[in-house]
């Protein structure tokens, strides 16, 4: 998104609004291994929410999805299905 920064005098430059991305490792249980991601930290926040990486991949549609993510979502449904 692009906006404007505006002082105290009204002037206004131009600006960019970019999303907190953040490099993060995260633990999968169905895996047994950590997964390194580059994810924003509203994503971190839903990750927690729905009970870690595997619950989140597992709900997340593919679509919304980058090719890393549903590599991962593939591994963690093999693994569960060999599982149960």
């Amino acid at each position: 998104m692009v906006g404007h920064n505006v002082s105290h005098a009204n002037n206004k430059t131009k600006r960019v609004y970019r999303p907190n991305l953040q490099t993060i490792s995260l633990a999968s249980d169905a895996l047994g291994q950590h997964v390194t991601l580059r994810i924003s930290m509203a994503a971190l926040r839903t990750i927690d929410r729905n009970g870690g990486i595997d619950a989140f991949l597992l709900k997340a549609r593919d679509a919304n999805l980058s090719a890393r993510a549903l590599r991962l979502k593939r591994q963690i449904a093999k693994k569960q299905q060999a599982a149960a």
